[in-house]
């Protein structure tokens, strides 16, 4: 599909949802759900440290919220900006409430190297692009200009090994 201009925008907001998860101790991740107007009907950060839950992922929370506050057209029109590429459970979650298309920043390998390349832990699910683990949705991403921020957030968000 292509990343426009209205996209960039939606990201940007989605990396400042990052920057906050990251000031306040949880993994530098930030997602947006845009219905097909153009609103922003749902935000949220990772919290999966401030609450001690792992599964805490934004993706996670977005597609929740909109199993229960949308239609199915509604959610099926809507788009998820993400700072970085959903992980298996979000990517499965967004499928199974039946989300539209997904943006990201910075792909689940992208993040994957670079925690690597740090010397932290790696995940402890398998790296897994969201059309592998969600064959049928429409994804865009990366988008190289909020690489470098991502990369710093990232590293300096997790716990080294």
């Amino acid at each position: 599909m292509g990343i426009t201009d209205e996209d960039l925008a939606f990201l940007e907001r989605a990396v400042a949802l990052a920057r906050e998860a990251a000031a306040d101790g949880d993994g530098a991740f930030g997602s947006v759900l845009v219905d097909d107007a153009g609103v922003v009907r749902f935000a949220d950060r990772n919290r999966e440290t401030s609450l001690g839950d792992e599964t805490r992922h934004p993706e996670f929370e977005i597609a929740r919220w909109a199993a229960t506050n949308l239609t199915g057209a509604e959610r099926a029109s809507a788009t998820v900006y993400t700072s970085g590429e959903h992980c298996p459970m979000c990517s499965a979650a967004h499928a199974w409430v039946g989300l539209g298309r997904i943006v990201y920043a910075a792909s689940a390998a992208q993040i994957a190297e670079w925690r690597r390349a740090a010397g932290m832990t790696p995940s402890a699910v398998a790296v897994l692009a969201i059309t592998t683990v969600a064959p049928g949705l429409v994804v865009d991403g990366p988008v190289e200009r909020f690489a470098g921020e991502l990369r710093s957030l990232l590293v300096g968000a997790a716990p080294a090994s």
